[in-house]
């Protein structure tokens, strides 16, 4: 799996269809019924109805946590946090807004 494609859509995932569950993704925290419908056709198409289902519940699992752990104030483990600086910088993760909660957190270890 190539993670940078996450944030750069023109590189391959090195997954399966992984443009077409990008394109999903973007489409399901979109606001164009269109776009949604559209990136849903296109991922039955490729992977089935299964799929579908199984991004729709992965999204929403993720969507759920994270607004748990961003509302009550949880921030990630200084491991977590001292194990993917190298993740976090190529994807830009520490530019979220968000990440301000982790970084008060920390140990300093």
């Amino acid at each position: 799996m190539n993670p940078e494609a996450l944030v750069r859509p023109e590189l391959d995932t090195g997954v399966p269809s992984g443009d077409l569950l990008l394109a999903f993704a973007a489409a399901i925290i979109g606001t164009d019924r269109k776009v949604l419908d559209s990136a849903r056709t296109a991922l039955a198409d490729a992977l089935g109805s299964a799929a579908v289902s199984g991004a729709s519940a992965v999204a929403g699992n993720f969507s759920k946590n994270d607004r748990v752990a961003n509302g009550i104030g949880i921030p990630v483990d200084d491991m977590v946090f001292n194990g993917t600086e190298d993740l976090r910088e190529q994807l830009g993760l520490n530019d979220y807004k968000s990440a301000a909660n982790t970084f008060r957190h920390l140990s300093g270890d």
